[in-house]
């Protein structure tokens, strides 16, 4: 019997959690020639949400993280190489020799992928325009690519003045979408809602929220019910109760609960065993996280772990600030209507191990 529940990867079919409204809002902005830009805490589901509306627009489209580009060189190398996914080189190598430097195109014999680099020390800015430039002309007003840039705040450290260029290019362009994608709240706020900023109102600004506790029990339970036919509803609760409707996390969970519902059936409390195997799996994580903290920070985890005020006189209100936003920033703590523990297992460990 095959696990019902996913989580680590992009989310789909049958693995896909609710988010029909979230869904419906992204295609609407996919089948216009506007841009969208999309905004929540770290696994949240913001890929998954994107991958599923663009699928069902049937547009062409290609995705690019920029936590994993290393420079503007290697950003446009990864776009081009995408691009390539989409449109066989032979159809568009006519625009290729329009760039002003020319990349390196190889196949791997064994996968049969296309990989694209540049040489080391050209010009980032050049690439980049040529490469955007070269999606532009390859595609139509009635055949738009869309382009999915992921983790976009990264861009602020990427290049010096990447955000000027961009914004440049991107504003004179009429065959591409735009969904930027980010979970650095702050980061994404200032890029798009400052005045001063290059991309200030570039898109419609969307935040995804966690999911609806009512959908996300009934996806629960109806998955539980066959290796849970009398408690599918009770074990669902308990795990939204734990998680809080976090995505990523409550699917973690139930993925553990159900394998122990299929492997040790006889098991009481599956929802506590699962809890204690996720937390001792990753136990030595957690104290390597733990001992990297500063006092300051261990201090504020503790407190919002036992639920306890943070203004208790102990630190200045600006250094408590200026933490969490720091640790806010690193994924450690998200806020909603509050600050929370991102990974409530790693809360779990704490008010374990922290006493």
């Amino acid at each position: 019997m095959e696990n019902p529940f996913k989580f680590g990867t992009i989310v789909e079919e049958d693995y896909f959690t609710d988010r029909v409204e979230e869904v419906a809002y992204i295609m609407q902005f996919v089948r216009s020639a506007n841009h969208l830009v999309l905004i929540s805490p770290r696994r949240f589901g913001k890929s998954s949400v994107v991958a599923k509306a663009v699928k069902q627009s049937g547009r062409k489209y290609i995705t690019v993280n920029l936590q994993q580009a290393t420079s503007v060189s290697d950003l446009s190398a990864k776009l081009l190489r995408e691009f390539f996914k989409v449109h066989p080189i032979e159809r568009v190598r006519h625009l290729i020799t329009h760039f002003r430097i020319i990349p390196t195109i190889s196949t791997n014999a064994l996968t049969g992928s296309m990989d694209v680099a540049f040489q080391p020390g050209v010009d980032g800015t050049v690439l980049i325009e040529d490469v955007l430039s070269l999606i532009e002309k390859a595609h139509s007003e009635d055949d738009r690519m869309i382009v999915i840039l992921d983790e976009f705040q990264e861009i602020c450290d990427l290049g010096t003045k990447l955000d000027k260029q961009l914004r440049s290019i991107m504003q004179n362009q009429k065959h591409i979408n735009y969904i930027l994608l980010g979970s650095q709240e702050s980061m994404m706020t200032d890029i798009f809602e400052n005045k001063k900023s290059p991309f200030y109102h570039f898109g419609e600004l969307m935040r995804l929220g966690k999911l609806p506790r009512e959908d996300f029990h009934r996806y629960l339970s109806e998955r539980f019910s066959d290796c849970f036919a009398e408690n599918h509803d009770e074990l669902s609760k308990q795990i939204l109760d734990y998680t809080d409707c976090h995505p990523y996390y409550s699917q973690q969970l139930a993925a553990n609960v159900w394998q122990i519902g299929v492997l040790q059936p006889e098991t009481s409390d599956p929802v506590h065993k699962a809890i204690e195997h996720i937390v001792t799996t990753h136990s030595l994580d957690y104290e390597r996280l733990w001992m990297n903290f500063k006092r300051t920070n261990k201090w504020i985890l503790q407190r919002l772990v036992s639920d306890k005020p943070l203004q208790s006189g102990e630190y200045r209100t600006s250094t408590i600030y200026s933490a969490l936003k720091r640790m806010q920033k690193d994924g450690y703590v998200i806020y909603s209507d509050h600050y929370e523990l991102e990974d409530p297992f790693f809360r779990e460990w704490i008010m374990t191990n922290n006493r």
